[in-house]
């Protein structure tokens, strides 16, 4: 198998780099040209950028084997995300990796605002000595505003409670429960911008918030609050916040992030009031570090043929948790069972969820089973992020489908659809102790574990068949791993299921429906 090739076109950690290198053939471009990386792009499997480099429609294009889109940071501003998943390229960052940098950043530049640090600074350093012109505020006892209680936004209220400050905020999305653990108190927006004496941004920049803080919004606004910015340039209005500055509505603001950037002229530049520093929220060593070795994780797992459950373009619908990755990878084999047994996709495909489990989301699972079923139905790759528009080119429906009580296990994936006019199923459980396993087939109770080479045996229940298969297999060369059979409730028949240690010849398939009592066989390729 041929090994993936990795461009990294800026630089990441050494570690990141390194640990890429260990499996992959990796190609660093730091500070070449964009025509350098497009012409290394041709023959790559996945790339790696930071913030400058722009990902665009052409450079995607350039890279026919393209798998995943790494960036090291949170922001994917420079990649064209609809150009990836058009391709079937995945995107992933590293969420995580900078959010105590950007929430310590956030702080330091509230108590920049209140106590005029750079402004005093500066008047220091040209040999004045004003101390009166530079009264501030305490932060003890004023109310913080927090638009986005997300990772970011959660650490800047547990670090400004500690200044003794009240924390309120605004998002949709987090739980009322949460945010009383967290002592926060949520709010709709307008209360937030009306209530607040200090007002920080943690949001994601989209067509949602663009332009979010404007004139409208600064109207509401006591007179003489402080705003900071530092998650996404275009959330705040430059122009009217230097205006509501101007007219003496904002007391100051302080910024990180611009609707465009690099940025070296902005009317917020030419006002004493407002602290600004070059996007430096994630500009510390341990960011850095973290970032690089993060996305060079995802880039990784990506390779691998693994669901990253913070991938950019794939829809999960809800945040997921780590107990669900083997379980994906599960889903993803039941499907290449499921095609295999079938011949073929069913118009409808449900994939149900049973036992605790069901208590997660339904979406990486369902992707999962479409990634498996589509594998052989499609002549170009099929990924988590084109698996969606792939399952509807080939006019299938999925549905989903949770089911608290399960019977034997704590948690069961079914696959169930028609093909030909004839109902297929297929179960499977992930346990700790033997791992992923095929527990049902067609209504046959087995328990298999999966292994790369599976062989499913329909047979008479009568004495001798499954020495016969045992023999023949053995008179072949192969070797079995794992057997199990089982009986179909109410039926006269039984399955075999045959875990191998290699790959079978379609010639060797054929010759077990030559011995006796065998009614069907399939052998199917899990690699």
């Amino acid at each position: 198998m041929a090994i993936h090739k990795v461009v990294i076109a800026e630089q990441i950690a050494d570690a990141g780099i390194a640990s890429l290198e260990e499996s992959y053939d990796v190609v660093v471009l730091v500070g070449e040209p964009r025509e350098r990386i497009i012409e290394e792009l041709a023959t790559a499997s996945a790339l790696i950028v930071r913030s400058a480099t722009a990902v665009d429609a052409e450079m995607i294009a350039s890279a026919p084997n393209l798998a995943v889109v790494g960036r090291a940071g949170i922001g994917v501003d420079n990649i064209d995300l609809d150009a990836a998943t058009r391709h079937g390229v995945m995107v992933v960052n590293a969420p995580d990796a900078n959010t105590i940098s950007a929430a310590e950043h956030t702080m330091a530049l509230i108590l920049a605002q209140a106590r005029h640090v750079a402004r005093a600074d500066r008047s220091l350093r040209e040999h004045r000595w004003d101390r009166k012109e530079f009264v501030g505020v305490e932060l003890h006892g004023k109310t913080l505003g927090i638009l986005g209680l997300g990772k970011i936004g959660t650490y800047v209220a547990q670090r400004a409670a500690a200044f003794g400050m009240r924390i309120i905020a605004f998002d949709p999305y987090i739980s009322t429960d949460r945010a009383r653990r967290l002592e926060v108190e949520m709010m709709p927006l307008d209360d937030v911008l009306s209530s607040a004496d200090f007002i920080t941004v943690h949001l994601p920049r989209t067509p949602q918030t663009e332009n979010l803080i404007n004139a409208t919004s600064i109207a509401q606004m006591k007179d003489g609050v402080r705003i900071i910015n530092v998650a996404r340039g275009g959330i705040v209005s430059e122009i009217d916040l230097a205006e509501a500055i101007i007219a003496g509505k904002i007391a100051g603001a302080a910024v990180d992030v611009f609707d465009s950037e690099p940025k070296t002229d902005s009317p917020l530049f030419e006002l004493p009031q407002v602290t600004v520093t070059p996007h430096l929220g994630a500009s510390t060593r341990e960011a850095q570090d973290k970032a690089g070795v993060s996305v060079a994780e995802s880039v990784a797992q990506a390779l691998d043929g693994e669901m990253v459950l913070s991938a950019v373009n794939v829809d999960l619908g809800a945040p997921a948790s780590p107990e669900l990755k083997p379980y994906i990878r599960l889903t993803e084999q039941l499907g290449k069972i499921f095609t295999a047994l079938a011949k073929g996709l069913p118009d409808e495909l449900t994939v149900t969820v049973r036992g605790e489990l069901a208590e997660e989301p339904t979406k990486p699972v369902t992707l999962s089973a479409l990634k498996g079923v589509l594998a052989a139905a499609s002549e170009i790759p099929v990924s988590y992020v084109n698996a969606p528009h792939l399952a509807e080119s080939h006019g299938m429906a999925v549905v989903a489908q949770s089911q608290l009580d399960v019977d034997d296990y704590q948690s069961v994936i079914r696959l169930t659809g028609e093909v030909g006019g004839r109902h297929r199923t297929i179960a499977g459980t992930y346990m700790e102790r033997k791992g992923a396993a095929l527990v049902g087939v067609d209504g046959y109770a087995i328990e298999v574990p999966l292994t790369d080479h599976m062989l499913l045996v329909r047979n008479d229940d009568t004495p001798g068949c499954i020495g016969r298969v045992g023999t023949y297999l053995g008179d072949k060369g192969y070797n079995i791993s794992d057997m199990v059979v089982g009986r179909k409730p109410g039926g006269t028949g039984a399955m075999m299921g045959i875990a191998l240690d290699a790959p079978m010849s379609d010639e060797d398939v054929a010759g077990i429906l030559a011995l006796t009592g065998i009614g069907a066989t399939r052998y199917i390729d899990l690699t």
